[in-house]
């Protein structure tokens, strides 16, 4: 339990901006106050951490140059389709980003990371594959089913998040478990 919520605070604040974004899209606020809106809060988010002299994520970058291109392609030509591509191109990246060995050691207590960083490196590459598979929908529901975007895009994406996130935190804690276990047989 402590791992969850050790990692459930960075992973909320990385996706600040786009829960948002969606959220005031999906209560009919209007795209231009949502771009607005999803716009201040990732800048927020980026403030936030260098005002606390704290390293800004990689992925909390990514969110940002991002919300910021495709929120001024979409107040320049009013089409939403801009920000509704958005987590697409995020996705993309992101799940690049994954790819690298060792990027979920924020999310697991150092000590922990002794003990499971190889179900972590594993762990790594189902995230970059979930984030690759939410790229390809994120686009066709966003071309060919637009209307059904706020919907998707408040749902999918931390449901599928969540889940996978419940799924890696009960495996690596039972591995833990397992491995520290068997390392007291073998100590006795």
């Amino acid at each position: 339990m402590r791992t969850l919520l050790y990692a459930i605070g960075p992973m909320l604040f990385d996706s600040l901006g786009i829960i948002v974004f969606a959220v005031l899209l999906a209560l009919d606020a209007g795209i231009v106050p949502a771009t607005v809106a999803g716009t201040v809060v990732a800048v927020a988010v980026v403030g936030y951490e260098l005002a606390r002299g704290r390293a800004v994520a990689a992925l909390q970058w990514i969110s940002l140059a991002s919300v910021l291109f495709t929120a001024a392609a979409t107040l320049f030509t009013g089409d939403p389709r801009f920000v509704m591509a958005k987590p697409t191109i995020v996705y993309l990246i992101v799940g690049t980003v994954m790819l690298r060995k060792g990027w979920l050691s924020r999310y697991i207590p150092p000590a922990q990371m002794a003990i499971v960083g190889d179900v972590m490196d594993r762990f790594g590459m189902i995230w970059s594959a979930l984030m690759f598979a939410s790229a390809a929908l994120n686009l066709i529901v966003a071309l060919f089913f637009t209307a059904w975007w706020p919907l998707f895009i408040g749902v999918f994406p931390l449901a599928s998040k969540f889940g996978l996130f419940a799924v890696h935190i009960a495996v690596v804690h039972h591995v833990t478990q397992a491995r520290l276990r068997r390392g007291a047989a073998v100590a006795e």
